[in-house]
C-alpha cells in the first residue's frame, strides 16, 4: 500500500517531518511518500494561502508519476479536500477531519490548539462544514506561526501546552487536537503535561486511510464528488494532464 502525504506548504523540512510522523504510525507494508507542492507559500496561515495551496496540492498529487492507494492532505483547516476527491478514485483523508473524528472516540468534547489566531475561523468553518463542530469545545491559538514550530520547538511546545491546559480547565475539553500539520510528533510531550489524550492529525489520517484501503472503500462518485466534466479551461495554471480527459 502506498499513501501520498501532501504537505500544503512549500517548506520541504516540514514535509519531511510530517512524513516521518506518518511512517512512525503506519503499518508494516505501508509506504509513505511525502510530497511538497511545486508552487505556493512557505506556510499557510490565511484564506489566500489556503486556496493557493488547494490548487498546488491538486497539481502535485494528480501529476505524481507512480500508482498510489490513498492521499492524505496534511494541512489543518485548509481548503482543497473536495477537489482531490473529485479528481481521484482513491480515498482522500484530510487531517482536520481525521483528528476531530478520532477525538470524538476518546472524550465528550475536544479542543483544537492551533497556530495563529487568524487561522481559528478557518478551522471553525472546516469543522462545521464537516459536521464535526457540535462536540468541539473550542479552537485556541498558541500564537506561534507555522514556521516558528520548527524554528523555536521548545517555545512552541510550551505555548501549545499553555493553551491545552486552558482548554481543559476553562472550556471543559477532555481531548486535545493538534491543529497544524507542523505539530506532527508533539502529541506525546503535550499529553504528558496536559493529562488528557492528545490527537495528532497526521497519525489519525494514516490509520484511517489504511483502513479505507483495506476495506476497499473510496469516495462515492455518484453525485457530489463525481469526476469533473471535460471542459475548456482558460489560463489553467496546472500541468496539462491535471484535468480528466473523459467524464
Amino acid at each position: 500500500m502506498r499513501i501520498l502525504v501532501a504537505n500544503v506548504n512549500t517548506t520541504q523540512s516540514m514535509t519531511d517531518s510530517i512524513a516521518a510522523q506518518a511512517r512512525s504510525i503506519a503499518a508494516p507494508g505501508t509506504e509513505i511518500v511525502g510530497i511538497t507542492p511545486r508552487f505556493g507559500a512557505d506556510s499557510c496561515e490565511g484564506n489566500f494561502e489556503s486556496y493557493l495551496a488547494a490548487i498546488a496540492v491538486m497539481d502535485r498529487v494528480v501529476n505524481y508519476p507512480e500508482p498510489f492507494d490513498a492521499v492524505i492532505q496534511a494541512g489543518y483547516g485548509e481548503h482543497g479536500r473536495e477537489g482531490l476527491q473529485e479528481l481521484l478514485d482513491v480515498p482522500v483523508v484530510d487531517i482536520t477531519e481525521a483528528a476531530a473524528s478520532t477525538a470524538m472516540f476518546l472524550g465528550h468534547k475536544y479542543s483544537v490548539v492551533t497556530t495563529l489566531d487568524r487561522t481559528v475561523p478557518l478551522i471553525e468553518d472546516r469543522l462545521k462544514l464537516a459536521g464535526l463542530d457540535a462536540r468541539c469545545a473550542s479552537v485556541r491559538a498558541s500564537g506561534m506561526a507555522v514556521l516558528e514550530l520548527e524554528e523555536e520547538p521548545e517555545l512552541a511546545v510550551e505555548a501549545i501546552i499553555s493553551q491545552a491546559l486552558l482548554a481543559v480547565r476553562e472550556d471543559k475539553a477532555e481531548v486535545i487536537v493538534l491543529g497544524c500539520g507542523g505539530m506532527a510528533g508533539l502529541d506525546e510531550q503535550i499529553r504528558q503535561r496536559a493529562g488528557v489524550p492528545v490527537v495528532d492529525g497526521v497519525a489519525s489520517a494514516v490509520t484511517i486511510a489504511e483502513s479505507l484501503v483495506r476495506m476497499q472503500l473510496s469516495t462515492s462518485k455518484v453525485r457530489t464528488y463525481a469526476t469533473p466534466r471535460p471542459k475548456t479551461v482558460i489560463g489553467w495554471p496546472l500541468a496539462a494532464n491535471s484535468l480528466p480527459a473523459t467524464a
